[in-house]
């Protein structure tokens, strides 16, 4: 990959293939931003998380095929999870070079509250995150894969410009969401919310006399009045932006976790 050093070198996956639209708006909206490169899987791999590829090999493909990006976007799909195609695309395809920027998206469904730890968006973001480069996910309410994104374009900007100044604290990435709507009543900082998904399977049977299950569901909101967490923006019409921290460790309970031997 032969790049500009003056120009700012922006990482570009996602976990619905590298040929997603929302994608396709992600990269129109960050070409005027810097060089870049995407890596992303050759299909569907929502709800991988950070899972990465242990015992199968992986094949990186060159894509020619996606003109409409423009001829300075270099485009490359891997056959593993999101994870995969980050950390291929600093082994293999960034010259040596290490990316001022990771962003993942824009992901088609919404990855607030506790989609966060299922979403492969959001694996992109830390992974990037954990090789301390300032990292982003975006992703929308829309789960039409045609939706018109248009309308996310000012604030995708306006936030990719700030962290391209200004960086992010080391082991914090934003993950930001877009309520399904085609204008915005603004933006908010959020806490995530506590909520959890309940009736998650569903049982059929086959023809040929076995069971068999489908994973599916129903989002339950469990504090739908708290005005400060990401579900409560996005349902208000508001662009919700939670900063999410690599370290897990719950320090407020390290003193009071006591064992007796």
């Amino acid at each position: 990959m032969q790049t500009n050093d003056k120009q700012p070198l922006i990482l570009i996956s996602n976990d619905d293939g590298y040929h997603a639209n929302g994608l396709r708006f992600l990269v129109d909206f960050l070409r005027p931003l810097g060089h870049i490169l995407v890596c992303a899987p050759d299909g569907g791999r929502s709800g991988y998380s950070r899972a990465f590829s242990a015992v199968d090999p992986l094949i990186l493909k060159r894509r020619h095929n996606l003109d409409d990006m423009g001829d300075d976007v270099e485009v490359w799909s891997c056959s593993g999870t999101p994870v995969d195609c980050v950390k291929i695309a600093f082994d293999q395809l960034c010259g040596g070079r290490v990316p001022d920027l990771v962003v993942a998206g824009i992901n088609h469904g919404d990855n607030s509250t506790v989609n966060n730890h299922y979403s492969g968006t959001m694996g992109v973001a830390m992974e990037g995150c954990m090789k301390y480069i300032p990292s982003i996910a975006f992703s929308t309410c829309y789960y039409d894969v045609k939706a018109n994104l248009e309308p996310l374009r000012p604030y995708v900007t306006a936030i990719v410009r700030r962290v391209l100044s200004e960086g992010l604290p080391k082991g914090i990435c934003l993950n930001v969401n877009f309520p399904a709507r085609q204008q915005f009543e603004g933006w908010r900082l959020c806490r995530m919310a506590f909520g959890r998904w309940v009736n998650e399977i569903v049982k059929e049977r086959h023809p040929r006399g076995y069971d068999y299950y489908w994973v599916v569901g129903e989002y339950q909101n469990d504090e739908p009045e708290a005005e400060d967490t990401d579900q409560w923006a996005l349902g208000h019409g508001f662009v919700s932006i939670t900063p999410t921290r690599l370290d897990v460790t719950a320090y407020e309970y390290m003193d009071k976790f006591k064992i007796e031997l």
